[in-house]
């Protein structure tokens, strides 16, 4: 069975306060970027295997996030084994959530190969327990929604609730991979946690072209000091036509958002 893992953006990103168990609370708007996929195939096996095409991730044998996926669900099931094979083209460190989808794919796919008959509900618990952005991936596989699939995020990116931005229909999303890695590290050491001032869903009311300069991702001023390329991206995007235009999450992809039927 094959699947094709989605990345996400991220429509403003606060870091609202540090929690107690190291990991902060954020407040963002996820949405997801259908052109842009990772390939997962995964077969019914007596064993578990992994191959890794595409992009090259750095990460010990062993440790995918697939491969992790399958482990959890091991410690409450008998799975008897699975073949899986993932094409990276999402790039890593760029905020785009890639390896969360690939490992909420994971899960998705082998409740569905094994029947373990999991609702969306318990899925999301294990996502959760795989990582903060995963339970927005399994959202998007019970999502009936015909647009752009978004979900408003609280918590440490694991709590998620649907919503609906009819006006982002009027809009193309343009990616741009840098080429830059930022690791969770990097991003998060330049942060001083803020109650934002204005709710992210007030800012989000208004139309997209006031969002510039109220639409706030907290990472960008000192991710964008250390790497000054990302912010030319940025200033490249407006001066194609952009009419917002940011860092999506944690990472070093820069996106805009485009007037449908603009040539991007």
């Amino acid at each position: 069975m094959i699947i094709y893992p989605k990345a996400k953006i991220n429509l403003g990103l606060r870091v609202t306060g540090k929690r107690d168990d190291g990991f902060h609370n954020l407040e963002s708007c996820f949405v997801e970027v259908a052109q842009l996929t990772d390939i997962l195939e995964i077969m019914e096996s007596n064993k578990l295997s992994f191959s890794l095409y595409g992009k090259e991730l750095d990460c010990v044998p062993g440790h995918n996030i697939c491969e992790k996926a399958f482990d959890l669900l091991c410690s409450d099931f008998d799975l008897p084994g699975a073949e899986i094979h993932l094409y990276k083209k999402i790039p890593t460190g760029a905020g785009l959530g890639g390896g969360s989808s690939d490992g909420a794919a994971t899960l998705y796919l082998l409740n569905t190969i094994y029947g373990l008959g999991l609702t969306k509900e318990q899925l999301m618990e294990y996502a959760a327990r795989l990582g903060s952005d995963c339970p927005f991936f399994i959202h998007l596989f019970f999502s009936d929604n015909k647009g752009y699939t978004c979900a408003m995020v609280g918590g440490r990116g694991d709590i998620i609730w649907d919503y609906r931005l009819p006006v982002l229909e009027n809009y193309d999303i343009k990616v741009v991979d840098t080429g830059v890695f930022i690791s969770t590290a990097e991003a998060f050491g330049g942060i001083i946690p803020k109650k934002p001032e204005v709710p992210l869903k007030d800012v989000l009311a208004l139309p997209v072209s006031e969002w510039k300069g109220l639409l706030v991702n907290d990472f960008e001023p000192h991710i964008f000091d250390k790497h000054p390329i990302l912010l030319q991206h940025k200033e490249n995007l407006y001066q194609q036509g952009a009419v917002y235009a940011s860092m999506s999450g944690s990472g070093s992809a820069i996106y805009g958002l485009f007037k449908k039927g603009r040539q991007l």
